[in-house]
């Protein structure tokens, strides 16, 4: 044990989240890893431990199942080790909207919406109680480009991206730090869930690279990550011209340009 905060870290099993782990591991930081494939999980944890000491907890869950979800909260509740939350499980569903089954999308929302959300809501009153402690929710660029034709996957990444601002705006004043990190393409299993061969796409980010990158714009506070954006002011003038519409929002008569029909 260490006497820094443990790490929990969701979808630690493979790709970006087990990436993750391994960077916080050599970092010295404890770690609680939590994913379906638990064959997966001791194999990461039986590395990470003899490569760099720090103790691994393993916790086999899959939060879509309303027990499993409910025993990682209780968890995030009571375990006053755990400081910093990875928000990083999560997945897609192939083809386009109106092809897509009911029962899948459902899965999908209870993985990207309500899993994330339900465990930030987990650690949030205990990390503001202490008045420290850091969510990361891993989100996506897809949730900014309704073009790019992932119109439910990128749905839930835009409320991963929303519900990060919204908790960095309740809860910075109680020393609480919120990330929202959105890759582009990524090279993890991800691509296999929507039958896509991750090789014939371009501009694909090794999954190392963006954690690496992620974890540059965690130790500066950066709110939001955007880890392919060449050009830092194109998401501030985005930000800010979002803002601006802000006082615009408040008025008793609709606007002019709605008084008729010309």
């Amino acid at each position: 044990m260490t006497n820094k905060p443990s790490v929990l870290v969701t979808g630690a099993s493979t790709g970006i989240g087990a990436v993750y782990a391994e960077r916080f591991a050599r970092r010295g930081h404890d770690l609680v890893l939590v994913a379906r494939n638990a064959e997966r999980l001791e194999t990461l944890a039986t590395q990470l431990r003899s490569e760099t000491g720090v103790d691994v907890d393993v916790v086999p869950a899959d939060l879509t199942d309303a027990q499993d979800l409910s025993r990682i909260e209780k968890r995030l509740r009571e375990d006053a080790r755990i400081g910093v939350l990875v928000n990083n499980a999560g997945t897609s569903i192939p083809r386009g909207f109106l092809e897509q089954d009911g029962d899948d999308i459902s899965r999908l929302i209870a993985l990207n919406v309500t899993a994330v959300t339900r465990l930030a809501h987990a650690a949030a009153p205990r990390f503001a109680r202490s008045g420290e402690g850091v969510i990361i929710n891993v989100a996506s660029v897809v949730g900014l480009a309704p073009e790019m034709g992932a119109t439910v996957y990128g749905a839930t990444k835009a409320f991963v991206l929303f519900l990060s601002q919204g908790l960095n705006i309740e809860l910075a004043s109680n020393g609480v730090y919120i990330q929202a990190v959105l890759p582009a393409a990524t090279r993890t299993e991800i691509w296999d869930h929507v039958g896509v061969d991750v090789n014939t796409l371009a501009g694909v980010m090794e999954v190392g690279d963006l954690v690496d990158a992620a974890l540059v714009g965690y130790d500066r506070r950066e709110q939001v990550t955007i880890p392919p954006l060449p050009d830092a002011a194109q998401w501030a003038s985005l930000d800010a011209a979002r803002q601006a519409m802000l006082p615009n929002f408040a008025q008793s008569e609709p606007a002019r340009r709605y008084r008729s029909a010309a």
